[in-house]
């Protein structure tokens, strides 16, 4: 069989949506979400940034969950959009390298960032004497970096592999973007302890940190059911389940995507759960994290002087 070995021919990719009217009404609603998800981040960060209120290590990763997913989103929807309008679907070699890199990279720091925010809060509220000390500007600023280093690591090791794999005669993407799995279905050879330790690299960066932001929710609700009256109780429940909720939308289907073995994958449930991870949770997360947050709308008050009716 003829390998297409390291060479830098285009990708094809095949592309989400139907090319007729269903299609464009699709593609115009993901417009519309990619809209709002990049409204929603560059306004948490513009706000975090202008008001020194947010300068606390709760919106310090708030503003990089923003970053993370303003980055996610960009690396995905735009060339799906062009793509689909113009007609074409190739993808330069280096165009899709870049791609896997920077949608992999954002993906494992905004892991790490998750289960980061729910540690600060855990202190916050469970160990609040030793919050300051534990949760300094300066761990902040390093958990920041930490997860961005990891992060690029892991897409930098996933991003070189996959594209120096030899590929046979199609090198057509059934997807709407350069994701690994979809690639590895692609190779010529046994890719077995590569589809390992991307089960192992799963863990680690998905398992585990939403483990542990289960467990960092679930001692804040204890502390907070010990400590408040019941509507506190009440609100501090609907805020952590809903909080739990966006983060299984974000890991559930992006874990089980990844750990599935290459013989049980489809390519239509394949790109139905990315919509999940890479198109709606941007968009969900400045609502849940921020837009119902009280200082953050009190902070579009004194920045941008909107909600100035609503009582500070």
């Amino acid at each position: 069989m003829e390998k297409w070995n390291q060479t830098f021919n285009d990708f094809i990719l095949l592309g989400l949506l139907p090319p007729n009217q269903t299609g464009m009404l699709l593609l115009c609603l993901i417009i519309l979400v990619f809209f709002l998800a990049s409204v929603g981040n560059s306004t948490m960060i513009f706000l975090i940034c202008m008001d020194s209120r947010l300068h606390t290590p709760m919106y310090f990763l708030l503003s990089q969950l923003s970053l993370t997913d303003l980055m996610y989103i960009s690396s995905t929807v735009p060339k799906t959009v062009h793509n689909f309008l113009s007609g074409q679907k190739s993808i330069s070699f280096l165009g899709c390298g870049f791609q896997s890199f920077f949608f992999l990279t954002t993906g494992g720091a905004e892991a790490l960032l998750l289960a980061s925010m729910a540690y600060d809060r855990y202190l916050a509220i469970c160990h609040p004497l030793h919050y300051p000390s534990c949760m300094s500007r300066r761990m902040c600023v390093q958990m920041i970096i930490g997860s961005w280093i990891l992060g690029s690591i892991n897409s930098l090791a996933h991003t070189a592999y996959i594209l120096h794999i030899p590929y046979c005669q199609s090198r057509a993407i059934d997807h709407f973007f350069c994701d690994v799995p979809a690639m590895v279905s692609l190779a010529c050879m046994d890719t077995w302890v590569y589809e390992y330790m991307v089960f192992v690299s799963t863990g680690l960066f998905l398992f585990l940190p939403f483990l542990g932001i289960t467990a960092s929710y679930g001692r804040v609700l204890l502390a907070v059911y010990h400590m408040h009256s019941k509507e506190g109780r009440k609100k501090a429940f609907t805020t952590c389940s809903t909080h739990l909720t966006v983060v299984t939308f974000y890991y559930a289907p992006l874990a089980y995507t990844y750990i599935r073995p290459r013989n049980v994958r489809s390519p239509a449930e394949d790109k139905n759960l990315a919509i999940f991870y890479t198109i709606l949770t941007p968009m969900l997360n400045p609502i849940i994290y921020s837009l119902r947050n009280k200082e953050v709308l009190r902070a579009m008050t004194r920045v941008f002087g909107i909600f100035s009716s609503k009582k500070e």
